[in-house]
């Protein structure tokens, strides 16, 4: 069943060839640096304004699987292409996304038309779309609502007794999987892969089965926070006083047929609930053909100080950007089927990796881990990927009930905001080392585009 959806997304996409109405284009070079295992390419433009007011284009690529044309869509800058100035006055700067439909291998060129004049008539097919509820959370649906994505959750902060506190003092991001399972029989339903700690619907009926509720879904914070001096904070467990995180706004959002995106505010507030540091905090999905099984997602977050030095520090279990599975993994007892796999292989059964901040020895500065692990009977593989200009050095760890990842120590100053990226891919089954490698390696160095 997935193989027919998956090609019938990319029969629906590659025959929508509305015709563009006026024949006005740019012709760009694409050098392949790495394999291409994601043939979604970025490319930062600088458009007139009336072109920069359209959303999805035309585009014709060479060597494509979806000859003649296939899609492109517009998006305001991303956090990552924010810094790109419009190469002249008067001009409107956009990033286009392209997807390129084929496998494209390392050193070969592709070359790109890409036609900016309006579309006769509009796309049809598959789309993502945002819907939010009640200021609690915002989801991303692919195809109106018929697939779900992930959800935002950003409920306010409510210090009214200690129930709400703990379900309010943190923003994360959960991720959906298609669950295990006959669909014929109520079975292969979206369910949550990722935890929500006190916000999990249903709790576990024993609290003690509530393994570690303070790690949820994609989270971003630290645990050893210093500002104005001398005051402390606990981030990663909102402690003490009115420590927490707060949703403060959205600041972009997107949704098309390559890329969905949002960018949102969060503010860092103190013991004394005093806000200490700002965040823009941005989630990209990229559109992968086989979507019932894989999902890729970017998270990048810029972090700045409202007003003198923050040290920003921690452990490698409570700081920086980390996966948490959900608590069905621990609850369901399916630990000791839980391995990792790392760029030197596959890890045994049970056996994790940590930074040991006692004797500063462990796993520091992997381009990427993985975590295989079982849920209602269905094994699923975690990805997790570090980008080069994230600041080191990283400090890894590793959980059997499914939390990982990495952080650094960061002194954030005015003058030296904090700047992260990082990519998640999620997948039904397995991974391979080299599979994994092939999607690190396209995420640390992308194809080089000129714009002829």
């Amino acid at each position: 069943m997935n193989k027919i959806l998956c090609a019938a997304i990319v029969g629906i996409l590659a025959l929508a060839e509305p015709a563009v109405a006026q024949n006005r284009t740019i012709d760009l070079e694409i050098t392949h640096t790495n394999d291409l295992t994601v043939p979604i390419v970025t490319v930062p433009l600088s458009l007139a304004k009336e072109d920069a007011e359209r959303r999805d284009l035309m585009v014709d690529v060479e060597g494509s699987k979806a000859k003649p044309m296939v899609m492109g869509q517009l998006t305001v800058p991303g956090l990552r292409t924010a810094h790109i100035k419009p190469s002249a006055e008067g001009l409107v700067r956009r990033d286009l996304h392209i997807d390129l439909f084929g496998s494209f291998k390392a050193g070969t060129i592709t070359k790109v038309k890409v036609h900016l004049g309006p579309l006769s008539k509009p796309i049809s097919g598959f789309s993502y779309d945002w819907s939010k509820k009640d200021g609690k959370f915002a989801e991303l649906s692919l195809n109106y609502g018929k697939r779900p994505v992930l959800r935002y959750v950003h409920s306010a902060y409510d210090n009214s007794s200690k129930e709400k506190r703990v379900q309010t003092n943190m923003v994360f991001h959960h991720l959906y999987v298609m669950g295990a399972g006959n669909p014929f029989k109520g079975g292969r339903q979206p369910r949550f892969i990722t935890n929500g700690g006190d916000t999990n619907d249903p709790l576990p009926k024993d609290p003690k089965d509530n393994l570690y509720p303070h790690h949820r879904g994609l989270m971003f914070a630290y645990s050893k926070i210093t500002y104005d001096g001398d005051k402390q904070c606990n981030m990663w467990s909102a402690q003490p006083g009115d420590t927490h995180q707060a949703h403060a706004g959205f600041l972009a959002t997107e949704a098309g047929r390559i890329i969905a995106r949002q960018r949102v505010a969060v503010d860092w507030h103190g013991p004394d609930n005093k806000v200490f540091a700002k965040e823009e905090r941005e989630i990209t999905v990229l559109l992968i053909r086989d979507y019932l099984r894989k999902t890729l997602v970017e998270f990048t977050s810029r972090l700045k100080t409202t007003g003198g030095l923050v040290k920003l520090r921690g452990d490698p279990q409570h700081a920086g950007f980390q996966f948490r599975a959900h608590n069905d993994l621990y609850e369901q007892k399916n630990e000791k089927q839980t391995y990792f796999l790392r760029p030197d292989g596959k890890g045994e059964y049970g056996e994790t990796r940590n930074w040991d901040p006692k004797t500063e020895t462990g796993p520091v500065n992997l381009p990427w881990d993985a975590c295989s692990f079982v849920i209602d009977g269905k094994r699923f593989t975690v990805a997790y990927l570090n980008h080069p200009d994230n600041p080191g050095e990283s400090r890894w760890s590793e959980r059997t009930y499914g939390r990982f990842g990495c952080y650094f120590e960061y002194d954030l100053t005015e003058k030296n905001p904090l700047v992260v990226t990082y990519r998640v891919w999620v997948q039904d089954g397995e991974m391979t080392v080299d599979a994994v490698e092939a999607l690190s390696n396209a995420f640390r160095e992308p194809p080089k585009v000129t714009v002829k």
